[in-house]
């Protein structure tokens, strides 16, 4: 341990001549002043740990030194032990303990006496300083912990304690973890923003639990580490199968034991644990979901077909939009539709409905006697669900639509020359008793599109709908000349690049 540094205060050289010289060979450090302005500016310049200031100075009062070491920030936390030939009686020592001193010596004073207050004061505030600074750590930790759990991806959550790690232990961080998928990625944090990239570990055999060693920084060369300093590297994980979650910091900024070192790893390794269970179960969400829906469009002549679903981002459910092309009779089927809720459960029911609005069309009945069959299956076999569809069969060579609705979004119907105009089918949502209007029929021209949509696509929790349908109106203004590159441009300019709060489905249709 480096030794502790003391300032002695007094104009007496032959005093200051004594003090230095009992301290000194105790193995302190020692510096001094004669005056109390002459110390105070010393204070502010030198890195000192204890002051023994004599209560009788030429220009200000010990006391008074005391009172502006302690009240003045720039001073630092440092203790004082006043010394004093002059001021002896019970009133001045008060003064001086109220003011702010540690500990008050009478002379004649004893060099031993001199030494173990030192010593006891010294100890007192490097214990009162390592409970501050683990206190602080603590503060941070938790705040870190916290941002870490509230990440929505395991490249935010590296980030997020990349840059925690370098707040708490105030040099530069490295955090590492694999994906799912197996890969390393590395989360390196300095004065600014982490930064994530690709990165490959040599992996340590390690059991479950939290461990730390110390390395070379030349394992660790992400980081630029300061000049001759070693890297403390704490190895975290939760299951013997995965690889462990590693965070490196500076050796010299950890205390013995490094508590606060192994909770940050074992923190980061359960939040990335849990990141990762999410990912693989959102992707097999994802898989389930789109193994429920049509893989394949059908070959129609005549028309352009383009389909286009988007999972949410924010949830592993799978949800419940569903479309259904197909060809019946010469006649091209088209269906969209959303069951209320995201689980599996919903997805369930999305698959048991768009069988059903199959079967009952294979039958041969029109769209809206469709879905009045298919609300008497749902009301009976289903009695607690819900769900909105859009229905509408399509006779390629004439153009003749028939289209009904249950409860669903507005087609929208983009003509040549004539821009982009909603269609008001009405129609009660599947699982309510109610009556059914007739079916809407009209002629999509040639040149024509229609589109139909799942709420994702427009509605926002910020805003209102109607924003929502003036936003794809004015986008669907014009029709690329290639249906997917209109659908995609859809999703891009009205889903936006952030997180998707609920699953988009768009089918679009063109007569040719």
């Amino acid at each position: 341990m480096t030794p502790a540094t003391v300032l002695v205060v007094d104009d007496s050289a032959t005093k200051r001549y004594l003090l230095v010289s009992w301290l000194t060979r105790a193995g302190f450090t020692v510096v001094e002043a004669e005056t109390g302005c002459a110390a105070l500016s010393l204070l502010r310049e030198a890195e000192v740990d204890l002051v023994v200031l004599d209560v009788k100075l030429p220009d200000l009062s010990g006391f008074e030194v005391c009172e502006r070491i302690k009240t003045d920030s720039a001073y630092g936390v440092l203790p004082v032990i006043h010394v004093s030939a002059h001021a002896v009686d019970v009133v001045d020592r008060t003064q001086g303990l109220n003011r702010g001193a540690d500990a008050y010596l009478v002379e004649p004073i004893e060099p031993d006496e001199l030494i173990a207050t030192a010593q006891a004061v010294l100890r007192y505030y490097r214990a009162r300083q390592r409970a501050e600074s683990l206190a602080a750590r603590m503060i941070k930790l938790a705040e870190t912990t916290l941002a870490i759990n509230s990440a929505s991806t395991l490249t935010g959550l590296l980030q997020e304690a990349a840059d925690g790690a370098y707040q708490i232990f105030g040099g530069p961080a490295v955090v590492v973890a694999e994906t799912a998928d197996g890969d390393g990625l590395a989360a390196v944090a300095s004065a600014e923003s982490a930064m994530v990239r690709p990165w490959t570990v040599e992996h340590h055999e390690t059991a479950a639990g939290s461990t730390v060693r110390t390395e070379q920084p030349e394992a660790w060369r992400l980081a630029d580490w300061p000049e001759r300093e070693s890297v403390a590297v704490a190895s975290a994980k939760l299951r013997g199968a995965r690889n462990p979650v590693y965070v490196a910091v500076p050796a010299s900024s950890q205390t013995p034991g490094f508590p606060v070192l192994r909770q940050l790893s074992q923190a980061v390794a359960a939040a990335v644990e849990a990141q990762r269970s999410y990912d693989e179960e959102h992707r097999i969400a994802v898989t389930l979901q789109r193994s429920l829906l049509q893989s394949r469009l059908p070959d129609v002549q005549g028309l352009e077909l383009a389909v286009r679903y988007e999972p949410a981002g924010a949830q592993t459910e799978v949800g419940g939009d569903f479309y259904e092309l197909t060809m019946l009779d010469g006649r091209l089927l088209v269906a969209i539709g959303d069951v209320a809720g995201h689980s599996l459960h919903a997805a369930t029911v999305m698959a048991e409905l768009r069988h059903a609005v199959r079967a009952y069309a294979v039958e041969g009945h029109p769209p809206g006697a469709v879905l009045e069959l298919v609300n008497r299956f749902m009301r009976t076999v289903l009695p607690m669900e819900s769900a909105t569809v859009c229905l509408l069969t399509l006779e390629p060579d004439t153009g003749r639509v028939r289209l009904a609705s249950a409860g669903h979004l507005p087609p929208l119907l983009h003509v040549e020359g004539a821009g982009a105009s909603f269609l008001i089918p009405h129609g009660p949502l599947l699982g309510i008793n109610a009556p059914r209007p007739d079916d809407l029929e009209f002629v999509l021209p040639r040149g024509g599109t229609l589109v139909l949509y799942t709420d994702g696509l427009i509605e926002r929790r910020d805003s209102d709908i109607d924003v929502g349908f003036a936003a794809l109106a004015e986008c669907a203004g014009h029709v690329d000349r290639s249906l997917d590159a209109f659908c995609q441009r859809l999703l891009v300019q009205l889903a936006g690049a952030g997180e998707q709060a609920d699953d988009i489905a768009v089918v679009a249709l063109r007569r040719t």
